[in-house]
């Protein structure tokens, strides 16, 4: 019998990790430190320079609510070596994920404005850089890119009303058409699932 964990992991999540899956235990990651509270157990690590601090195949989940976009793609390191953050970033992920087990992202999309008003935004990504961690050979093996995503559900949203994992309600939806018709969405979600 497959058991799937019941951990979610909620990563930059400041004071109020999220839970889209509902997970029965909830752990949040952020830069700085943050005591636990109200049953959440929280971590701290920098993921520019470090791993995700849990092990393999621990998680049935994990979000990210707008992060990616703070993650820069290439830094040069104290030894003047080059690193890719997001890359390894998406390492861990995949690391730390079951097989079979989902990341959620929402993030910032080029071309919103919403992507660049933010300083601190130092990654854009568009609607198809999720395609670098996905499929049999994705392109992302050239850069050490270590794991496989299957693509589930990436698309333009409106933030609000992607807090859950759930299916949209009608109302919902017809409100992310409008939206999208006139072209003011800004976010994009990510929901992949982890081949391993």
């Amino acid at each position: 019998m497959l058991v799937i964990p019941n951990q979610h992991l909620d990563i930059g999540c400041g004071d109020h990790p999220r839970n889209p899956y509902r997970r029965e235990h909830l752990y949040g990651l952020d830069i700085r430190h943050i005591d636990s509270k109200d049953g959440v157990i929280f971590k701290k690590a920098d993921l520019n320079y470090e791993k995700i601090p849990f092990e393999d195949n621990f998680f049935g989940s994990i979000s990210a609510f707008d992060y990616l976009e703070h993650i820069p793609r290439v830094l040069v390191t104290d030894q003047n070596k080059t690193k890719f953050p997001f890359i390894e970033i998406m390492n861990e992920v995949w690391r730390v994920l079951a097989n079979g087990r989902k990341f959620y992202a929402l993030t910032p999309c080029y071309p919103a404005p919403q992507a660049f008003y933010d300083p601190t935004h130092v990654n854009f990504i568009t609607e198809a850089t999720h395609q670098y961690f996905c499929g049999d050979n994705p392109e992302g093996l050239m850069y050490g890119f270590k794991g496989k995503f299957k693509a589930e559900k990436c698309e333009w949203i409106i933030h609000k009303d992607s807090h859950f994992a759930d299916e949209r309600s009608i109302k919902q939806e017809v409100r992310r058409l409008l939206q999208k018709s006139k072209g003011k969405l800004s976010h994009f979600k990510w929901e992949l699932t982890a081949i391993k």
